[in-house]
């Protein structure tokens, strides 16, 4: 896996160092890793980026706990890269950062993927108290995984999770809780896809049909019988999605 050092930090990514144009950049969400994004990388590995942020994965530093802060890592990792011109990909607290970004770096953007995400990102406060007092609860794997996701990603998701400090987590739902640019999405002036699944109960499909409403220039793909973590329950369809949209991108015609 590829590493670059930003201000002498190391940062480890998945896909190519030289991505074609209009590169893809990934950006997991809460507690994940570029691992979430595998089946991405695989099927357009030619273009395609998938990130560790800070304290995630195999990077360095720590966890944020706004989503400013992450986003202003990928600007620093996208120039770091030399990426321009690119389309960024967000699953869930993933999408908040790509929607900050565009609300301050548009000129570096040509488009957007908002993966079961939203415009506000309210965390349950059992969760997050759970998560500051230094413990995930029981279950969240199976509230993030729609009712046709098979045992063996639901228990590769278990121990990914057990291996996550809770403080990591607690950043994160922090940084997804305090955000909401739901008054600024008139000012996104980016073609955008969103894909959610339909039995999607973190955030559910309402979330990603507001985005629709309120975006001047997005679509709305909804994947039957999966859940929050869509890409990884239903990739081919995902996969689909995305590579309709890169090419509506390059022909100016999203």
């Amino acid at each position: 896996m590829p590493r670059i050092e930003i201000e002498g930090t190391p940062f480890f990514y998945a896909g190519t160092p030289t991505p074609a144009p209009p590169a893809l950049l990934f950006c997991h969400g809460a507690g994940g890793s570029h691992r979430h994004w595998l089946y991405q990388v695989e099927e357009f590995q030619q273009r395609a980026v998938a990130v560790d942020l800070p304290g995630h994965g195999a990077s360095g530093g720590e966890a944020a706990n706004t989503v400013a802060i992450y986003r202003e890592f990928l600007r620093r990792f996208s120039s770091a890269l030399h990426l321009n011109n690119f389309i960024l990909a967000g699953h869930s607290l993933g999408g908040a950062v790509a929607l900050d970004y565009a609300l301050h770096h548009s000129d570096r953007l040509a488009g957007l993927i908002l993966v079961a995400s939203g415009a506000r990102l309210r965390v349950a406060p059992p969760l997050l108290e759970a998560c500051r007092a230094g413990e995930l609860p029981p279950g969240l794997v199976e509230f993030a995984y729609g009712p046709a996701a098979p045992a063996e990603l639901l228990e590769s998701a278990r121990q990914e999770m057990a291996a996550l400090s809770p403080s990591t987590y607690y950043a994160d739902f922090s940084a997804c809780n305090s955000f909401d640019c739901m008054d600024r999405l008139g000012e996104i002036d980016r073609p955008v896809l969103l894909i959610c699944g339909a039995e999607d109960k973190m955030t559910p499909p309402r979330y990603s049909r507001y985005l629709k409403d309120h975006l001047p220039q997005a679509e709305l793909v909804v994947i039957e019988k999966a859940g929050h973590m869509v890409m990884l329950e239903a990739p081919q369809a995902v996969n689909e999605a995305i590579a309709s949209f890169v090419e509506r991108v390059r022909g100016g015609g999203a």
